[in-house]
């Protein structure tokens, strides 16, 4: 293995020769002090078992230097890409560029705290070779703060994991080893990097999980608190309309259309016999206001859901996106067509 000179002493792996097996991805903010020690301890850990990687570290909008840092150390490390962003995007954006700049045939996320342990990158590495396309990180012993941190998050995992059906100890824990081709198919906005399981399964992955070590932080302070909340629920919403409805929205904007419509319908008979069998008065009764608006609101419902179909279809054509993931091929056949 070509060895070429990096900082402090350790040699990393030069990855211009030919392309990686591993693709460490780091969003970094506000992380200045960790960085020389976490990229030391990833490459010794990758070194030792003979893993030809590259570290993608992105800054996303840092005002502490580190994105100077990244531009120094990018600079004598040959195990290094620094990709820093325009301003502070959030972490869902700065892992999505990490993915996008990533070459390796797998990839794994961590956070740039010193939190994570790069130790337990061969570890999910090993584990994703058993058949895997994801393997997620759970923090079984948590070094955070119980009140704040941890029984928060706690809820957040039981929710989730009831929501989307994907049961995952640890959703917020960073550190997951992905399969190239699983992530190439997964776009990102939001704070969606906390339903990347879910977000998989709806690819067809296999998913599993594995204790790994949690340490407290040693620098800083954590840039996460409970006003992400309010954003979390709302992807929460969105995962679960895409794991139920996303090549099939008609199905609940029609549905819901439809009984609208039908109990409008209903309704607007009703009232109908009454006025012409019994002579009654109608044009004051609620149940005439009712039965208009279930009627207005079944039309724009069913509308809605032709609309959201034709804009699928036009996604899934458009982007060339598949409506089905194959896993494998076994035996000779034709190409298929």
């Amino acid at each position: 293995m070509n060895l070429s000179l990096a900082t402090n002493g350790i040699q990393a792996p030069d990855r211009a020769s030919q392309s990686p097996d591993l693709s460490v991805v780091v969003p970094i903010y506000n992380e200045v002090e960790s960085i020389p020690l976490l990229l030391d301890a990833i490459a010794t850990s990758l070194i030792a078992e003979q893993i030809h990687y590259e570290i993608i570290c992105v800054d996303d909008g840092s005002q502490d230097g580190s994105d100077a840092l990244l531009k120094q150390q990018a600079q004598t490390r040959t195990d290094l890409r620094a990709v820093i962003l325009r301003r502070n995007y959030g972490q869902t954006a700065a892992i999505a560029a990490g993915f996008s700049h990533a070459t390796g045939k797998i990839i794994i996320t961590l956070d740039g705290d010193l939190q994570n342990d790069p130790a337990d990158i061969p570890i999910l590495m090993a584990k994703l070779e058993e058949g895997y396309d994801l393997v997620s990180g759970w923090r079984k012993n948590r070094q955070d703060a119980s009140l704040t941190r941890v029984l928060p998050s706690k809820i957040a995992n039981w929710l989730i994991g009831r929501v989307t059906g994907v049961r995952v100890h640890d959703y917020g824990c960073s550190l997951k080893a992905y399969r190239a081709e699983l992530v190439a198919d997964m776009n990102l906005y939001g704070e969606l990097h906390r339903f990347l399981p879910a977000l998989a399964f709806i690819e067809g992955a296999r998913i599993t999980e594995i204790s790994v070590r949690h340490h407290a932080r040693r620098y800083g302070q954590s840039k996460y608190g409970l006003d992400r909340t309010f954003r979390v629920i709302m992807d929460l919403f969105t995962i679960f309309f895409m794991r139920k409805f996303l090549t099939r929205p008609m199905h609940v904007f029609g549905l819901f259309g439809l009984l609208a419509l039908i109990s409008g319908t209903v309704l607007g008979l009703y009232l109908a016999y009454v006025k012409f069998a019994f002579g009654e008065s109608i044009g004051q009764r609620p149940l005439l206001i009712l039965a208009v608006l279930l009627f207005l609101s079944g039309l724009q419902l069913f509308s809605f859901g032709l609309l959201a179909e034709l804009s699928m279809r036009t996604y899934h054509e458009s982007q060339g996106r598949p409506i089905y993931r194959v896993r494998e091929v076994i035996g000779k056949s034709e190409e298929p067509k």
